[in-house]
């Protein structure tokens, strides 16, 4: 392999919203993840409501008048 191409691959801390940090590799420093595998309702077992309203709203918003 070539030498000084690829990037560092470091320890990387991942952190979910939900309090959870994990330490993992990649080759950034800080991973910043909105659901992880402690809060996931399918790891879980509980029913989570994700808030995705914002996101619907935006999408249609977005493409309101176009189309058909």
């Amino acid at each position: 392999m070539k030498e000084g191409i690829h990037p560092e691959y470091n320890e990387a801390k991942a952190h979910c919203v939900c309090g959870n940090a994990v330490v993992t590799r990649s080759t950034n420093k800080e991973i910043s993840v909105e659901i992880c595998s402690s809060c996931h309702p399918f790891y879980t077992g509980t029913q989570k409501l994700v808030d995705t309203a914002g996101k619907i709203d935006k999408f249609n918003r977005k493409y309101r008048n176009k189309g058909a």
